[in-house]
């Protein structure tokens, strides 16, 4: 994980329409990064939800969430339009912003080993620094934590 101080990594991905996304656009908005394993499993799609329904908090404040998966650009916008995703997601097919961020490990799955995302969430200030960290997120409660974290 990166550490609360640290200078937020910029990339730039495509979302799930294909546009090009660029972290240091929102330099002066609070972001919401969060970095997810898979679209359409249990676990992701309730956390997506739970933003999703939080979002017009999120806005009210003026900040951007941003999900971050390995899926393809397609997978990203048939998973927004089945749950009606009003927030950016962004493709990492080549785990550059996954690896930057430092949320591609080693998990264990009924003893079986594999690489994949750990569920994290970091929020990055106005300035673009890693103001919090949230390792190993619950699914369910990630957004009233980030909601409760802001004061909202």
């Amino acid at each position: 994980m990166l550490d609360i101080g640290t200078k937020a990594p910029d990339f730039t991905l495509p979302d799930k329409d294909g546009n090009l996304i660029t972290l240091s656009d929102y330099l002066g908005k609070k972001v919401i990064l969060y970095f997810y394993p898979k679209d359409n499993t249990p676990g992701c799609t309730k956390q997506a939800c739970a933003f999703a329904a939080n979002f017009e908090k999120f806005k009210e404040i003026d900040a951007v969430v941003i999900g971050v998966s390995k899926d393809s650009v397609a997978s990203h916008a048939k998973f927004a339009a089945k749950y009606d995703l009003p927030f950016i997601l962004v493709s990492d097919t080549e785990l550059a912003a996954i690896q930057a961020y430092d949320v591609w490990k080693e998990k264990k799955l009924y003893g079986k080993v594999s690489m994949g995302v750990v569920r994290t969430t970091y929020i990055i200030n106005e300035e673009g620094v890693i103001e919090k960290v949230m390792p190993k997120v619950k699914p369910d409660t990630n957004a009233a934590e980030i909601l409760e974290y802001l004061g909202i």
